[in-house]
């Protein structure tokens, strides 16, 4: 028995127009699908399979929590996700993906494997950005961080960036010349 034969998926063996199937994707599943995203998780998936007139329709309600590294401190941090997603599954001659939903399975072979699809619905569910809640990263990462972050302007100072805020910034201060012409403008506008 292969890794993924229990994610197998008799399409055409089904002896109803509905089936109903349930997965819990821990850890292992993770290792052994071996994708870049996602290392670590525990999520429960509920596939919904219905036959439509001339497809399948598999509709995934994926709940849980994985583990990525953050985005600031590479700590590995918890992160909720939760998604709905369709496939249409039709048989033809060999297999094919047709668009961005629609795939097609050799009638012979009747079944489609489901594991890399509901590995490739948790990745797309990550957020783009994930880091930890303000103050949650990791300090000895942050500090090195911020000495690499400091400008030329300041290169000699200690001065130690905050970054427990949603993003890095450096802010500099920067005098603005005001054209003495406006000044005046405003002298007038504040006599009325």
């Amino acid at each position: 028995m292969g890794k993924f034969d229990k994610y197998k998926i008799d399409l055409k063996g089904m002896q109803t127009d509905s089936a109903k199937y349930e997965f819990v994707l821990d850890n292992l599943y993770f290792a052994h699908i071996d994708g870049p995203e996602v290392q670590k998780g525990k999520v429960n998936v509920t596939l919904n399979v219905k036959r439509t007139s001339r497809a399948f329709e598999l509709s995934f309600q994926t709940d849980g929590m994985v583990w990525v590294p953050c985005d600031r401190c590479l700590d590995d941090m918890e992160l909720p996700i939760s998604s709905s997603d369709k496939l249409m599954v039709k048989f033809g001659h060999e297999y094919a993906e047709e668009g961005e939903n629609l795939i097609v399975i050799p009638e012979e072979e009747g079944e489609i494997n489901v594991a890399w699809f509901m590995y490739e619905f948790i990745a797309l569910s990550i957020p783009m950005k994930h880091v930890h809640a303000p103050g949650k990263c990791n300090k000895a990462m942050t500090s090195k961080l911020s000495k690499h972050l400091k400008t030329n302007a300041n290169e000699d100072s200690d001065e130690v960036f905050d970054t427990g805020g949603d993003d890095i910034v450096i802010e500099e201060e920067v005098e603005e010349q005001i054209d003495p012409r406006w000044n005046e403008l405003k002298k007038i506008l504040d006599n009325n």
